[in-house]
């Protein structure tokens, strides 16, 4: 567990295992704390710092060994970059920053750690913001799976203790930001577990009694389907997706409903797919274990609805997650079968391994019936076209409420968890057209662009009145490379996104 307050005393002052300094490319070591910390724990600091090409870059990071009387103490200095970058870079390589001093801390051993608190307006944000984005980004880097590892020799301790030291007019802005991090690095985390669990463990009614245990905790009015009424509703997507599995499937959907008056209507969306071997339409065997991680848009969702029921947006959030196995067996879904969905539309079923799009289909067109919503954000590891497109640093956001796309854009630029639009034209609509029904789960080979195809798939159900975002995040979930605050595994990619989404709803930019 993280542990992190503020302090008015400088960092040299702190009876810590470790200090921990920022420093940008300027590489300005000849501020009052620098030549403090020093003095005291290692005078050689500047010329060692040199000696290991220490230049202040993104990326940089230096560990000396000083000494307090007897006691040996680490001291940690990380670089920052350039700090005339775009703001929301500059959070990013503080963020990676924080990852780094993080990974030195568990390197060295040291699990009490005083950090100089950087000068905000480096970032161009609040104190509030930065402190926030410390806390937060600590807490991601130090969680590990380790849930199934026996040898003690193997497990990272999560026990921290971070000292952020501030002048005391900061102390408000900072300790708010604290909270908020840790709250947000909580949920983050819960859901990088979830996707991180064996799927035998993790199976959709596991995952739907998590869902069930928040909501009861937390006072949010919620309700879970079984397979008879998602059946009974004409859900045929999730029934279809679901017929290989001897796991039932389950809807999950989950509500905040904020005090404030008028607020406006959110719906959050995740696919939950717990395991997907592809069904009939089977996948490789190369990397299907990592197919445990398809339900990390559900998660994302969930874990988002405990956050928010802490942090109160002003704003009122519906959390569905659509949550099966899809698996091969004498019942599966079979290529060539032709399915409807809640909202009447068919669908004719060319390959069983697009079936994350069956099941968001039934929950975006129940969203859109039953609630007067103001946008619809779904999240979903849809695609390899996307990952295959951009890679594991930007999910793809594709939408035709531009006003929409750009708030989403803007969290995602402000959180961290980044997106790019991808072109979402008309033109491509008739990719998904059927001879034999409505609609195709897969598009027409002569159109290509598989990722933008079946956002055009989920188009024909939420229509044209209501806002809509889809963000497919295939290849930012799970085994992210080169980024510090994660570990190999699941990312919990969304979860800061919508936090920074809701919590700015209303922020004028």
């Amino acid at each position: 567990m993280l542990t992190c307050s503020v302090q008015a005393n400088p960092i040299f002052e702190q009876k810590t295992d470790a200090y921990a300094l920022l420093i940008d490319d300027l590489c300005d070591m000849a501020t009052p704390v620098f030549r403090e910390l020093a003095a005291r724990y290692f005078p050689p600091l500047e010329a060692a710092l040199t000696q290991r090409s220490f230049a202040g870059a993104a990326g940089d990071c230096v560990l000396i060994t000083g000494i307090d009387g007897s006691r040996p103490v680490a001291i940690i200095i990380a670089g920052l970059g350039s700090m005339t970058r775009p703001h929301y870079d500059r959070l990013e390589q503080l963020r990676r920053a924080i990852g780094k001093i993080a990974r030195a801390a568990e390197g060295a051993k040291v699990t009490s750690i005083a950090v100089a608190f950087p000068d905000e307006h480096w970032f161009a944000v609040d104190p509030y913001t930065v402190a926030k984005e410390i806390a937060l980004s600590f807490d991601i880097a130090v969680y590990h799976f380790d849930q199934y590892i026996t040898d003690p020799a193997r497990r990272y301790t999560r026990d921290y203790n971070l000292l952020l030291c501030a002048p005391e007019l900061l102390h408000k802005q900072i300790t708010l930001g604290i909270d908020h991090g840790l709250r947000i690095a909580y949920a983050v985390n819960q859901a990088r577990h979830w996707c991180d669990l064996p799927p035998c463990v993790l199976t959709p009614a596991h995952m739907a009694e998590q869902a069930e245990r928040i909501a009861r905790s937390h006072n949010l009015t919620y309700s879970i389907w079984g397979k008879k009424q998602i059946n009974d509703a004409g859900m045929g997507g999730l029934i279809a997706v679901s017929q290989g599995s001897a796991q039932d499937p389950r809807l999950v959907i989950m509500e905040y409903t904020s005090q404030k008056k008028g607020a406006p209507r959110i719906a959050l969306v995740g696919k939950g797919v717990t395991f997907d071997s592809g069904g009939l339409s089977i996948k490789p065997a190369a990397r299907m274990d990592e197919m445990k991680d398809d339900m990390a848009g559900a998660a994302a969702v969930i874990s988002t609805m405990e956050l928010i029921a802490h942090l109160q947006p002003e704003v009122h959030v519906v959390g569905l997650a659509p949550i099966t196995e899809n698996l091969p067996s004498g019942t599966a879904c079979k290529p060539g079968d032709i399915i409807q969905f809640y909202n009447g539309k068919t669908a004719e079923i060319k390959n069983t391994d697009a079936e994350g799009r069956l099941i968001l289909a039934d929950a975006l067109s129940y969203a859109v019936k039953h609630y007067e919503l103001d946008a619809i954000i779904n999240i979903a590891t849809l695609t390899g076209s996307c990952s295959a497109a951009l890679g594991p640093f930007f999910c793809g956001l594709m939408s035709q409420h531009q006003e929409l796309a750009d708030r989403v854009l803007r969290a995602s630029r402000r959180s961290g968890d980044r997106a790019w639009p991808l072109p979402f034209h008309d033109d491509y609509k008739v990719a998904i057209r059927s001879t034999v029904a409505d609609l195709c789960n897969i598009g027409n080979d002569s159109y290509r662009a598989g990722s933008i195809t079946a956002g055009f798939f989920l188009q024909a159900f939420v229509g044209g009145a209501v806002p809509w975002v889809h963000l497919d995040v295939a290849g930012t979930s799970f085994n992210v490379p080169d980024i510090s605050y994660y570990r190999p595994g699941a990312t919990g990619f969304g979860v800061r996104l919508f936090a920074d989404m809701l919590l700015n709803w209303h922020a004028a930019y």
